[in-house]
Order: C-alpha cells, then structure tokens, then sequence
C-alpha cells in the first residue's frame, strides 16, 4: 500500500534531515548553530525545514516531549479503512492537535497513529471525536511496557 508521493530530496536536505534527527542545540541561536555545522546560512536552513514541511518531506519538526511525564497522555491507535475512504479519513485525523505521527500499514489495521494529550482522560475523548468526526472505529492500544530503541533513519 503505497499512498504517498515519492520524496525528492536533494543531498542537502538530507543532511539536514540527518544531522536534526540527533537532536537540536540547546543555545540562543540554535538555527544558526545547526546551519554553521551543515556549511549553511541560517536563514537558508529555516528556508529548507519549511519547505520540507510544505512539501511533506517532514510531518512535524519540534521538540518532543514525554507526555505522560509531563502528566498527559499517550497512546498508539489504529483503524480499518476501506481504500477508497483512507485519503478522506487521513486529513481528518491530521487535523486533530493531538495526533503526533500518522502511518499507513499494508495491514488489516491500516491506519496507526499516536495520540499525545494534556491529560490521561483527553486520549478516550479524542478517540470518540475522531471516530464521530469519521465514522470509523478507533482500536486504542496504550503501551504495557516502554522500550527505547533510539530509531535513526539515516538518507
């Protein structure tokens, strides 16, 4: 199931998508720091991450957060769409706040996100206005145990 547009990412991008993936600096100038290291201006490396945000390239680009440390919620959810209602659904569930990354599967369960909310109880309230805002059932499944893995995608 290939839903997505192929990327087109230049060396550069790729880079830049590299060297941010290790983490950002913690400084008064963090942009310019990360553009010195990657040869950049700073403006030109803003320039880049917005374009491959626009672009898609990128689906978020910030900090993350622990949210259940923070006293928030977090849980992975899934839903089983039909190919042709994937696209519509897909927007929809983007457009809530609280969805932090979203995934197509070539699986029954098609669609995975994340959830990332300010309290424990927002996760079942999102859940039910997701599947109102669809019409699709949501399969929530919280985290019985935590794993870090330290994923890096080298391009």
């Amino acid at each position: 199931m290939n839903r997505a547009k192929p990327l087109e990412l230049d060396s550069l991008d790729r880079a830049i998508i590299n060297a941010l993936q290790g983490g950002f600096p913690i400084s008064a100038h963090p942009y310019a720091d990360v553009a010195k290291d990657l040869g950049l201006e700073e403006q030109d490396l803003i320039d880049r991450l917005r374009r491959l945000l626009d672009d898609g390239a990128l689906s978020r680009f910030g900090p993350m957060y622990h949210a259940e440390r923070l006293g928030g919620g977090l849980t992975l959810a899934a839903m089983k769409l039909p190919d042709e209602a994937f696209e519509r659904v897909n927007a929809i569930v983007n457009g809530f706040e609280e969805v932090a990354h979203n995934y197509a599967r070539d699986h029954e369960l098609n669609m995975w996100f994340v959830l990332a909310t300010e309290t424990p109880e927002r996760i079942a309230e999102v859940i039910n206005e997701i599947e109102t805002a669809t019409g699709h059932t949501v399969y929530n499944m919280p985290k019985s145990h935590e794993f870090y893995v330290g994923l890096r995608l080298e391009l």
